[in-house]
């Protein structure tokens, strides 16, 4: 394997300066990469699928992907917990929805990336 070293041993003090004036906090870095971590699974990546389609209910969301209701709801569960989705009722029925269009974007943006 290939390693990539410099091989001069310089620091680009110009650069190194531009960037840590903009390096966001630890703390923003961690939270953006726990959202990430949420897009790791193919079961929610499925789930965020269909619902750039359509809000839905679990009980379409299952069908749609042939898994269990049980199944649907817990990813659902760690996809509102992450604020990928939110919820409306209307009777007895709650539907799901993507948050915003970021959530949205960030899915397309990786489609788009992975189908080059």
């Amino acid at each position: 394997m290939e390693e990539h070293i410099c091989g001069h041993n310089c620091v680009h003090e110009d650069i190194v300066n531009r960037v840590s004036k903009i390096m966001p906090d630890e703390s923003v870095l961690y939270d953006a990469a726990e959202l990430l971590k949420v897009f790791g699974d193919s079961t929610r990546i499925r789930i965020i699928f269909v619902l750039c389609q359509n809000e839905m209910c679990v009980c379409d969301i299952a069908k749609l992907l042939n898994m269990t209701q049980s199944a649907i709801s817990h990813q659902l569960r760690v996809l509102k917990q992450a604020r990928l989705v939110s919820t409306r009722r209307d009777g007895k029925t709650i539907f799901y929805s993507l948050c915003d269009n970021h959530v949205q974007k960030i899915f397309y943006y990786a489609m788009e990336h992975v189908m080059e």
